[in-house]
């Protein structure tokens, strides 16, 4: 079913350049009805110092309404809100006192699929440099909602909503998944992994915690804070993610600092793989230096 929320009369056509080309700044508030902003606070006096390209906002703060919390991270939290009607996720990226660069490259890879639709990634639908005076915020995305069911939770049965009444014959409480349902989500993995592909977009941390199943059984994949855009810059680049990922799904030519490729997301991806299959976590109890060692090395 189509989205109600039309993607283009929201998002700017323009987004800024690449996590690693563009300088990173956030004004603190954006403005409302009678010089309040939308959580009450007061104005920044910094507002107006901020060159335009920078201080971009397509989100219609007045149509946002916040409905509950779904999760934290490291780079900030996300909200179940309704926008314009509709139920969407709200992320909104916190200013870290201790990696305050990470939090805005984490904020502008999110924005690496803006104006990108695709049945198997999570889309885009608006965003915003602008922040409430009394947010810690660097910037807020309204993203569609899919849920809060990852394939980590269908894997490993820590979620509510997935689990048996009976537990499976290894008495884990884990329902292995059929043969249909393991073909449908690695084939949607796949698909959406190609798209990215095919528009210059690597994921870079890609796993089951950041691939949501919708209510009718389709996986999006999510979480874009780690993304790269393989632009001439980037392409030839030595260097890997500054935002990390996650060091049990890197590929040997990441941990070993060599230039980013598209390869990287096909060996996450097939680590996810034999999770789907094997029910098991990779490299379980595994000191990181030594699995760095065997994995990039051999």
């Amino acid at each position: 079913m189509p989205s109600p929320i039309p993607l283009n009369r929201f998002l700017p056509l323009v987004l800024s350049p690449s996590v690693d080309l563009r300088p990173c700044s956030s004004p603190l508030v954006i403005p409302g009805k009678d010089g309040k902003n939308f959580l009450g606070g007061t104005p920044s006096r910094r507002t107006h110092r901020l060159p335009p390209r920078l201080a971009w906002c397509s989100i219609d703060w007045d149509q946002l309404c916040f409905l509950q919390p779904l999760g934290s991270g490291g780079f900030g939290s996300v909200y179940k809100a309704t926008y314009h009607g509709a139920t969407v996720a709200v992320k909104q990226v916190k200013k870290s006192s201790k990696n305050r660069l990470a939090s805005r490259q984490s904020f502008w890879a999110e924005l690496n699929v803006a104006c990108l639709q695709h049945a198997n990634v999570v889309r885009v639908v608006a965003a915003s440099t602008c922040a409430p005076a009394s947010q810690n915020s660097l910037g807020t995305i309204i993203m569609e909602y899919v849920g809060n069911i990852t394939l980590h939770h269908v894997i490993y049965g820590t979620s509510d909503a997935w689990r048996q009444g009976e537990d499976d014959e290894g008495g884990c409480g884990k329902k292995a998944l059929s043969m249909e349902e393991t073909v449908c989500y690695s084939c949607d993995i796949m698909t959406g992994l190609a798209f990215l592909h095919s528009q210059g977009i690597v994921h870079l941390d890609l796993k089951p915690a950041n691939v949501f199943i919708t209510e009718q059984g389709v996986c999006k994949i999510g979480d874009f804070g780690c993304s790269q855009k393989l632009e001439d810059g980037l392409s030839q680049s030595p260097q890997v993610c500054q935002q990390g990922g996650t060091y049990t799904h890197r590929a040997p030519e990441l941990l070993k600092g060599e230039r980013v490729t598209a390869k990287a997301d096909i060996y996450s991806f097939a680590i996810t793989l034999w999770q789907i299959v094997m029910r098991e976590q990779p490299y379980l109890g595994e000191r990181q230096y030594v699995l760095y060692a065997v994995v990039a090395y051999n």
